[in-house]
């Protein structure tokens, strides 16, 4: 079997808001990926902070499976380190080197570390460069390379001249002020900066004539960095980009309005090398979708957080039309702030008693008629029917995978570093672990 390389890029917190999906983000490189590839309008991560996404996604399972309920650098790892994705490429013969970050593991420069992710290679220093000289050598086939960017995790950069504050919109929900525009202005330049070093890596591609037999997958760990977003289970938090290209594979500028999920990025590789799946997979090859054998591939997709700063578990079921959010834990009735990234648009809305607001034990959102996910209908009673298919949901598919959630309080893992929930900053003092 003639099977692709594979060049597996990621970055930090940048959800969907890039040029393809009709923002006025300027991605140009990723704009071109899109046109010759498929691009999956409705993918979402499984768990919207760092290690728990990254963690599904490579595993093809969720967090509270694989053990990732919470960072790699504050004290989580994988329960099984087999179970990555890399392992299963070398049974077909892949070779796997890591530019970049990883995300799911301690220190990767730490040599054990980076082997007992499952690479065979890391590759020291700036990933982009990196990328470009581990392609530039002509390595092997097939080979799997993952390049990790650290754009667009804050601190954000200057803004650059081209995003001028004054000419930006703020992302929905949060209003258009100076300072959610100074803030989304910086946002947009460290994109520019993601795209233009995804569009070098894209090159030595090229000038290397590895194109034509490269599978190219690029994605996010999960949304953007702002309030109500990057750690939580509004469709602003576990919204994704979604690239896929290979020549001959599909044609260019293919889009899917299917649900899909990161559970379904290993799936999707073992169709296409012709690999036993591992029986921990809980997605659904991509295939189908691309092959245009199907329009559907999931009629509900779930989700979770645990831990990210602070303790904060949630569990969420979202269909084509409603998603059912679920809070747990002692502190249901108000927001955690050091689960929110330090920024311009977090200190506004601090400033006018955001964090003196309630949050609701249970939410329900027609995703159709409110698409920002502000009117909960979980206590209107045109909604009865609705409200006990979605729970039923949730409860079932916590029963099915095991979900310590049900047994009460998950526990981080000893010396794991965490912040009290009361904490405002993720940069305060982090308590470990009893």
């Amino acid at each position: 079997m003639n099977r692709p390389n594979i060049l597996y890029i990621h970055s930090h917190d940048t959800g969907r808001y890039i040029q393809p999906y009709g923002h006025a983000v300027a991605t140009p490189r990723l704009q071109q990926l899109a046109e010759d590839g498929v691009l999956f309008r409705q993918n979402f991560c499984v768990g919207p902070t760092c290690s728990p996404s990254r963690a599904a996604l490579l595993t093809g399972c969720y967090p509270h499976e694989n053990g990732m309920t919470g960072l790699a650098h504050r004290g989580w790892a994988l329960i099984n380190y087999r179970q990555h994705m890399a392992h299963a490429l070398r049974t077909v013969g892949y070779r796997s080197a890591l530019a970049g970050v990883q995300h799911i593991a301690t220190d990767t420069s730490d040599k054990k570390a980076w082997q007992t992710i499952g690479y065979d290679e890391y590759l020291d220093g700036d990933a982009c460069e990196q990328a470009e000289l581990f392609l530039d050598k002509s390595p092997p086939r097939p080979f799997f390379l993952s390049v990790g960017f650290e754009q667009t995790h804050r601190p954000f950069p200057s803004a650059d001249p081209q995003d001028d504050p004054r000419y930006c919109l703020p992302p929905a929900p949060l209003p258009d002020t100076p300072e959610t525009r100074s803030d989304m202005a910086r946002y947009k330049s460290s994109v520019r900066e993601l795209d233009r070093k995804i569009g070098r890596v894209l090159s030595a591609l090229d000038r290397n004539g590895m194109t034509a037999h490269t599978l190219v997958v690029a994605t996010t760990d999960h949304g953007i960095p702002f309030p109500r977003m990057k750690c939580t289970l509004h469709d602003s938090g576990i919204g994704t980009l979604l690239i896929l290209r290979e020549p001959g594979l599909v044609d260019g500028g293919r889009i899917v309005d299917a649900m899909t999920s990161h559970l379904d990025l290993f799936p999707t590789l073992c169709e296409r090398l012709d690999i036993a799946p591992p029986p921990w997979l809980r997605g659904a090859s991509l295939l189908p979708l691309i092959r245009n054998e199907t329009d559907t591939l999931h009629d509900a997709l779930f989700f979770e957080v645990n831990f990210h700063a602070a303790y904060e578990p949630m569990r969420a079921v979202r269909t084509k039309r409603w998603k059912y959010i679920r809070r747990y834990g002692d502190r249901l009735s108000r927001p955690v702030p050091s689960n929110t990234d330090d920024g311009e648009s977090k200190s506004l809305w601090a400033k006018h008693g955001w964090l003196d607001r309630s949050l609701p034990e249970e939410a329900l959102f027609d995703l159709m008629l409110d698409p920002n996910e502000a009117d909960n209908r979980v206590n209107d009673s045109a909604c009865l029917t609705v409200l006990k298919d979605m729970r039923e949901r949730l409860s079932q598919w916590m029963k099915n995978t095991n979900d310590p959630l049900l047994a009460g309080p998950i526990r981080p893992p000893d010396g794991a570093m965490v912040n009290n929930p009361n904490a405002l900053s993720p940069r305060e003092e982090t308590e470990p672990a009893d």
